[in-house]
């Protein structure tokens, strides 16, 4: 259900989950809250907390899945890379070009219909049947290693770790041009983009916070390869603040200069952004855990178009 709320007077002042699980019957308020979370409804388009207090003129947008997206979330026999499993978690090393989850318009071939396939009782994981065992998301064109749940309680200990930074990501990327330097910091606030709601971009006023660390492992003639080390987790991070430096990811065509847009002089066919490792503690022992993703044929190839460009 399509969801359009104008906040007037009489609802000034209301938490933001209130105000939409009384709009609807079928979206009682943690499920509100926790599609509020998820950035699927928004207010001003703008992601909001659930205890947001509304103010006069703000409007309410998004998404409130049907009652029957359940069943239309149906499981496929999908290829999965697992790299870990035990009775708690499972390690996927994502294939580029797989969807995390489904969607309105979008309901086959993502990461959770091959999930419930593999594991049935994974649909049970979670408040929302579109994100079954889901504890964070990667792009689309992203590859890399996700963390799965497979118990509710596994699940609500993970995205606790992911929301207090207790989580180490880091990245292999590939990234136009060279540094001056062999490492850094880029420290820019990252917000949605004032125009086109659907990407991000720096926002110096109102951005929230977002570091990503760099280290330079491979200079070649025209690239490098750069291993990132999220310090935040903002929506598209890496792709927007090494466009903001001047260095946009080979294959990046949302987040690259205006005459790269179209693929024209880009070597790859998407952005060259790989989710390397993971390290976090274990929702059951307790103890750190660590885990690393072999990098996917399509990233070696363009590495290796990059290595013999003289």
């Amino acid at each position: 259900m399509k969801l359009i709320i104008h906040i007037d007077d009489n609802l000034k002042e209301t938490r933001f989950d209130t105000i939409v699980a009384n709009h609807s019957k079928a979206c009682p308020r943690n499920k509100a809250a926790n599609l509020i979370r998820n950035g699927d409804i928004l207010v001003n388009a703008e992601k909001k907390k659930p205890g947001y207090k509304t103010k006069q003129g703000d409007i309410i947008t998004g998404i409130i899945p049907d009652s029957g997206n359940e069943a239309m979330v149906l499981p496929e026999n999908i290829e999965l890379n697992i790299k870990f499993e035990d009775d708690h978690i499972m390690l996927i090393n994502k294939k580029p070009g797989m969807v995390v989850h489904p969607a309105p318009g979008n309901f086959s071939g993502t990461l959770v219909n091959a999930l419930l396939f593999y594991d049935p009782k994974i649909r049970n994981v979670g408040e929302d049947c579109l994100r079954s065992g889901i504890v964070h998301r990667l792009d689309k064109d992203t590859s890399g290693l996700m963390v799965v749940a497979k118990t509710k309680s596994a699940l609500h200990f993970l995205q606790n770790e992911f929301k207090q930074r207790r989580v180490e990501k880091k990245y292999l990327a590939l990234v136009s041009g060279n540094f001056a330097d062999d490492q850094g910091e880029i420290n820019l606030p990252i917000a949605r983009h004032p125009v086109k709601r659907k990407i991000m971009a720096i926002a110096r006023e109102n951005g929230k916070f977002a570091k990503t660390c760099w280290r330079v492992k491979k200079k070649f003639k025209t690239a490098c390869l750069v291993e990132a080390l999220l310090k935040t987790g903002r929506t598209h991070q890496i792709r927007v603040h090494f466009y903001a430096i001047d260095h946009p990811l080979i294959g990046e065509l949302v987040y690259q200069p205006r005459r790269y847009r179209k693929n024209k002089g880009i070597v790859a066919l998407r952005q060259m952004l790989h989710s390397w490792q993971l390290s976090f503690r274990h929702p059951y022992s307790g103890k750190r855990i660590f885990f690393e993703a072999e990098l996917p044929e399509d990233f070696l190839q363009t590495q290796a178009l990059l290595e013999s460009i003289q």
